[in-house]
């Protein structure tokens, strides 16, 4: 295969804003550029799985800006996870946003399409970033233009809620990633990822140990996207955008590139190997269990649902983390596994919420009683999700924390062991009421339910498809992690 062919996902979602905006005055041709971009992204992307399943590692450099520091672009199991997932759900996504935005009558739509194609343009160039450099180039296109959907109401609290976005995600790109960036270099004499071996990373072995933990410290401050307490507090104040925006945060492009990024740096940066030998695995699980135990109580405080699957956003990102830090095949797949196996579920979840805010204009929890028989497909498509989240056959989220589960197991990490089961009653504690109320518990005195009904079917067939995914995905698990599988040294 020709490796120039690497360009065609970032060429096809770097046009697409451009399209949106020449066609802003007539609205369905300007949507209809998102959905031929998603599908011809997908498509380009699914080229690229036959030579990746047989063990090759594509790679194009498009320019040299410095000896060692380049643009360079590639496809291996890993970039294909992301790549695929992104492209996907941005076709899912658009039929939503059209539902969503719509039905609303929201302002300022243009920008709307064109930020969030901006922001999957950003997901494709760090899914297929082959070093540090690309992948911070792309990593901060998805910080700017995801700024102005956060603040997208541009009311006192959207401008609030996207400040900090933007302070928490560049300050700690400037301040963490930037020098961590240069220490790679200095140590390395170059920034490119070593693919193809999971194993033995990008150092060198006469690399101070010291700076090569400094290094690592950097990194992982500097990936604030990925949400790990302390620097999770933007995410949940995001909740202020529209929600097909918390769904491009929560589930495709933003806390995906963050995790994506740790996975990378992870394994294709430091290696397994060295991680092991350093003790950077142990200390990395450390933080990501408790992020994952403390994020999961938060949820169980909030009536706001969109809030409560925020901090779920927050604990479930922490999962794919710790699979990674374990270091085993099994933990490390099933971290990998569940960039996936998440986005897909929670998509459903934030598409529910939006579905039931555009048929209702309700967000309170609390006020949810009885819902469920006027809007059924809505709400069990967020009940199936919800299975994911917790972790229950045969829905995906079960495939990814058995596998880390499992691991755990094998290697005596008990403690780590017990941080996942914890959170697994957790995530059931909050979870479980939404369901129930929304299916067995009578609306309150005085409130009729009788004139709700379903959302557009623009918004509920994507919902629905997407719980079914992640059904399907429990049921063949295969689909993703066959390339988890081909990654050397796993």
């Amino acid at each position: 295969m020709e490796s120039s062919l690497l360009l065609m996902p970032i060429l096809t979602t770097g046009l697409a804003p451009l399209f949106i905006w020449l066609l802003r005055t007539n609205i369905n041709a300007r949507e209809g550029v998102s959905f031929a971009a998603g599908i011809l992204t997908f498509g380009s992307v699914l080229t690229f799985v036959p030579p990746v399943l047989r063990g090759e590692v594509l790679v194009y450099p498009l320019f040299v800006i410095l000896p060692g520091i380049e643009v360079k672009f590639c496809a291996d199991g890993l970039a294909l996870i992301f790549a695929l997932v992104a492209s996907f759900l941005w076709i899912l996504a658009t039929a939503y946003n059209i539902g969503y935005m719509r039905s609303l009558k929201e302002h300022a739509q243009t920008r709307y399409y064109f930020c969030f194609a901006v922001a999957i343009f950003g997901a494709m160039g760090v899914a297929m970033a082959a070093n540090v450099f690309t992948l911070y180039l792309f990593y901060e296109v998805i910080t700017v233009f995801t700024y102005p959907l956060v603040a997208h109401h541009q009311d006192a609290e959207a401008y609030h809620g996207a400040r900090k976005y933007l302070v928490y995600l560049m300050g700690t790109s400037k301040l963490f990633l930037l020098p961590a960036m240069v220490l790679t270099y200095v140590l390395c004499g170059t920034l490119d990822f070593r693919l193809g071996d999971i194993s033995r990373g990008m150092f060198p072995p006469d690399a101070n140990p010291v700076l090569v933990q400094i290094t690592f410290a950097l990194y992982m401050a500097g990936l604030a996207k990925a949400a790990i307490m302390p620097l999770h507090n933007w995410l949940p104040s995001a909740m202020v955008a529209p929600t097909p925006v918390s769904a491009l945060l929560h589930a495709v492009a933003v806390v995906k590139a963050g995790v994506f990024s740790v996975c990378r740096i992870l394994l294709s940066g430091f290696g397994v190997n060295l991680m092991d030998a350093l003790g950077l695995g142990e200390a990395t699980a450390v933080f990501a269990a408790t992020t994952i135990i403390a994020a999961s109580v938060i949820a169980l405080t909030k009536d706001d649902l969109k809030a409560r699957l925020a901090y779920s956003t927050v604990s479930q990102l922490s999962y794919v983390v710790l699979g990674v830090s374990m270091l085993t095949p099994l933990a490390v797949t099933g971290g990998v596994a569940h960039i996936a196996h998440h986005a897909f579920s929670k998509i459903t979840l934030f598409f529910t919420a939006g579905a039931i805010y555009v048929a209702t204009h309700q967000k309170k929890i609390s006020m949810m009683s009885g819902m469920g028989r006027r809007m059924p497909w809505t709400f069990g498509a967020f009940a199936v999700a919800a299975l994911s989240m917790i972790g229950i056959p045969p829905v995906c989220g079960f495939v990814s924390k058995w596998y880390m589960a499992n691991g755990a197991a094998s290697t005596g990490h008990y403690a780590l062991l017990g941080a996942m089961l914890a959170s697994t009653l957790l995530n059931a504690a909050y979870f479980t009421p939404v369901v129930y109320k929304a299916f067995f518990e009578e609306p309150a005195p005085g409130i009729d339910l009788s004139h709700y009904s379903e959302a557009p079917l623009s918004m509920v067939v994507p919902l629905c498809f997407t719980a079914a995914m992640s059904v399907f995905l429990g049921l063949y698990p295969e689909t993703f992690i066959q390339f988890i599988r081909v990654l050397g040294g796993i």
